[in-house]
């Protein structure tokens, strides 16, 4: 059991560092203001994270800072006990910077930089909360750098692609089930760094001045942890069971890819829609090789069994003023998660959320963005590997802001 809830822990929790099991783009404020769509339109320099394609129709340089504070809870109310825990999560800071440039004589070609942390936020479940044995704190940090190049090929189409670095760590906590003389459980720490490498490729099609089309992929991403470390606090005279040491595995991260039309209703109305397509079926096993072995920690395997899903996303942009713009949004995800593998660090269930957004364009060079995002999750199952069995409930605030210079 204790080999096996080990792995377990480590599994999830580098999940989390590519999606939480669900696709969430906090890449971009005028996006996020409009339920994250914003594959057939070029808004600003994130569409660098959107559609590589997109970008060819810039007309001038920019950089675009970007953060999105995440304030987040869950609530888990136990099936057997009805007793409720929560979480004492600290605010997350997700964080994204982008820049986009071009050449005079190179007035086709644009090339772009982007730098963002698709989720760096902490889980910590109170004191001796009734799943302390699956997990207490998981803390993680992510950063993905892409350039990316992008050419118009006429008026209409523009093509882009980009190579992605991904980097990682993960910081995990969980008490394990063996008492020392004075009652106290044993605990564990583990501490993982991985890297991996993708691509990304867009086309842009503008079929007219009110309605364009975009095609996007961000391919498959194997994060390889090489020295994970495992730090064991037991009774010393258990210390043999489970040594400190190192440990390497590697984790697919799924492709996505994404469809997305948008149409110019008229001046001041312009509506867009999104459809991704998350490969979260690669994500069926892991394994983990363990530096030192002993009869209670093994070399192991987890399933998992993820399927792949759909997401919607739309929205509107609204021209109120010349120097104003207002957004509303909104979408629906599947959660890849099948009934039995319901955790406490990806409590993932069918996702609703809302979105609002605003522009202020202070003058011709800079401007601010600003978004809202909420959603309300509720799901309840068992896991079919620990057997913790009830309803977890979340729900998450992040209020956005970016900051835009153009040249």
């Amino acid at each position: 059991m204790y080999r096996f809830l080990f792995t377990y822990l480590f599994c999830a929790s580098f999940l989390n560092l590519s999606a939480q099991g669900f696709q969430v783009n906090f890449q971009g404020q005028k996006q996020q203001g409009m339920g994250f769509a914003g594959t057939a339109i070029f808004q600003d320099a994130s569409s660098i994270f959107y559609n590589a394609g997109s970008i060819a129709f810039s007309n001038e340089n920019s950089v675009n800072v970007s953060i999105t504070p995440i304030f987040a809870n869950v609530l888990y109310v136990d099936s057997a006990t009805g007793g409720a825990y929560r979480t004492e999560n600290p605010v997350g800071t997700p964080f994204c910077a982008y820049g986009l440039f071009q050449h005079k004589k190179l007035e086709k070609f644009k090339f772009g930089l982007g730098i963002y942390t698709p989720f760096g936020s902490t889980v910590k479940w109170e004191d001796n909360w009734i799943g302390r044995f699956a997990i207490t704190r998981l803390k993680l940090q992510a950063i993905y750098i892409q350039p990316t190049i992008s050419y118009r090929l006429s008026k209409k189409i523009g093509i882009g692609g980009g190579f992605i670095y991904s980097k990682g760590s993960v910081n995990l906590q969980k008490d394990i089930p063996i008492q020392d003389s004075l009652g106290n459980y044993s605990h564990v720490e583990l501490n993982g760094k991985a890297a991996g490498f993708g691509f990304n490729l867009g086309v842009n099609f503008q079929v007219n001045d009110k309605f364009s089309m975009g095609l996007s992929y961000r391919s498959k991403i194997k994060m390889s942890v090489k020295k994970g470390e495992a730090d064991f606090s037991v009774p010393s005279s258990l210390s043999s069971n489970f040594p400190n040491g190192n440990f390497s595995g590697t984790l697919p991260l799924p492709d996505v890819a994404t469809i997305g039309f948008a149409y110019k209703v008229s001046k001041k109305w312009t509506l867009a829609i999104d459809i991704n397509h998350v490969g979260w079926k690669s994500y069926d096993t892991l394994a983990f090789d363990y530096a030192l072995n002993t009869s209670s920690l093994l070399d192991t395997k987890s399933p998992r069994e993820y399927k792949n899903i759909f997401a919607f996303r739309g929205g509107a942009e609204f021209g109120a003023l010349k120097n104003l713009d207002l957004r509303f949004g909104g979408g629906f995800g599947f959660t890849p998660v099948q009934d039995g593998y319901l955790t406490p660090e990806t409590p993932d269930a069918n996702r609703i959320y809302g979105t609002l957004g605003i522009s202020y364009r202070f003058t011709n060079r800079f401007s601010m963005d600003a978004s809202l995002y909420y959603t309300h999750l509720k799901r309840a199952g068992r896991n079919i590997e620990t057997n913790l069995n009830g309803t977890f409930t979340t729900k998450a605030l992040a209020p956005g802001f970016s900051l835009i210079y153009n040249w």
